[in-house]
């Protein structure tokens, strides 16, 4: 889960990293009260989960709380990179001597945590990476030993901070890796890292990403800093439902039993529509990625069918499993009971299931089926021969 700055140095202030006081607003009235608020020149700074807010306009300085009322009014609404502005954030203008860039990260080639450290932070980091790596320090760190002022040291030396600030990056940096792992992220960046003229260092920005695996543990900051707005509904009813379903922007539903069988669903399915000839083949390609799992109920494959469904650009939906722990007969009865589940909710099935079982006791779920005579549902023996009459079928928006 990726924080909003706001919401990322509200966090290192939790672990006493030195920040400016902020205070988050969604109207240009409030931007005022807030400037008034805090005493002095302020920054107006766009809340949305992209880099380049300040290239696109969303970053202003306000020497007065006429000028934040202005800024802010002109930034809520706007979008950058595709995303809108709904909040900004007001917080304390700092004066600037230098700025400097640091950040924690998990290196998943390596299978270690990585430091990156700069004396030259700022806008262009990634320019710089490319341009002048030499001048981005990036030193492993030991997931056992962790983060002491040594290692902080070793950091901040090869990451050439100047000698007079040394003592307190090593401070913040400390803390940093604090946040880093009590709050189980695989991100922690602060650029700029700033040395004001009377020599304070301080926070100017932040990014956080928080790991999803470890909300369980961390339900509190999960729930309070968890924000829906840019997700698809259906995503977000799926996870309400425990469902692994992401939206993806094509007319066939896939519903599998395994991440790697459902991933080569998608493929398959996206192979067929292109052989598809002429207008009719035109958009046939995934609508979703769902998993339900190795040994999922009927209710479970009820909400599975509900939530791609719900999608209006579904017209198809390709159901395959590979028996294994559950086997086929299993799966055969809970798409039966899965169908009368739906009906009971009133949400009958209009649109072609095409199934596919094969595995364990793949004959018997197939018998299950076909004695059942649902007149929606198809079934196809092959994974391609079923991919290929799902992406016909929604191709042709035509029943089975």
């Amino acid at each position: 889960m990726d924080l909003f700055e706001w919401q990322a140095k509200e966090l290192f202030g939790k672990y006493a990293v030195p920040i400016t006081r902020q205070v988050v607003v969604t109207t240009a009235e409030q931007a005022r009260a807030a400037a008034e608020h805090l005493g002095g020149p302020v920054m107006v700074k766009a809340q949305v989960k992209a880099g380049g807010r300040g290239k696109a306009g969303g970053v202003k300085y306000a020497a007065t709380p006429d000028d934040a009322e202005k800024h802010a009014r002109a930034i809520l609404g706007m979008q950058i990179k595709g995303l809108t502005v709904h909040t900004v954030l007001i917080s304390e203008a700092a004066d600037i001597g230098a700025e400097y860039y640091f950040s924690f990260l998990l290196d998943r080639g390596n299978r270690t945590y990585l430091a990156m450290c700069s004396a030259e932070g700022g806008m262009e980091i990634e320019q710089l990476a490319v341009e002048k790596p030499e001048a981005l320090a990036r030193v492993p760190v030991d997931p056992v030993a962790g983060v002491d002022e040594a290692k902080a040291l070793e950091i901040a030396e090869k990451g050439a901070l100047p000698e007079n600030i040394r003592d307190q990056a090593v401070d913040v940096i400390v803390k940093l890796w604090d946040v880093f792992i009590s709050e189980e992220a695989t991100l922690v960046e602060v650029n700029p890292l700033v040395r004001t003229p009377d020599g304070q260092v301080l926070a100017l920005d932040g990014k956080v990403t928080l790991d999803d695996n470890a909300a369980f543990r961390h339900g509190d900051v999960h729930d309070a800093y968890r924000d829906n707005s840019a997700t698809d509904p259906l995503e977000v009813r799926a996870k309400e439902k425990g469902l692994n379903y992401v939206k993806l922007e094509g007319s066939v539903g896939i519903i599998g039993n395994g991440a790697g069988l459902v991933m080569s669903t998608l493929d398959v399915v996206a192979y067929a529509g292109e052989e598809l000839a002429g207008t009719a083949g035109k958009g046939v390609r995934p609508a979703n990625f769902l998993d339900i799992g190795g040994g999922a109920s009927a209710e479970v494959m009820a909400n599975g069918l509900e939530i791609v469904l719900s999608d209006p650009a579904v017209k198809s939906v390709f159901v395959n499993v590979f028996g294994g722990i559950t086997s086929c007969d299993a799966v055969a009865n809970g798409i039966i009971s899965a169908l009368g589940l739906l009906e009971g909710r009133g949400e009958e099935l209009t649109r072609p299931l095409v199934v596919r079982l094969d595995g364990n006791n793949a004959d018997e779920g197939r018998r299950i089926l076909a004695e059942a005579g649902h007149p929606m549902v198809e079934q196809v023996d092959t994974m391609d021969g079923a991919a290929r009459r799902a992406a016909e079928l929604a191709a042709t928006g035509s029943g089975a």
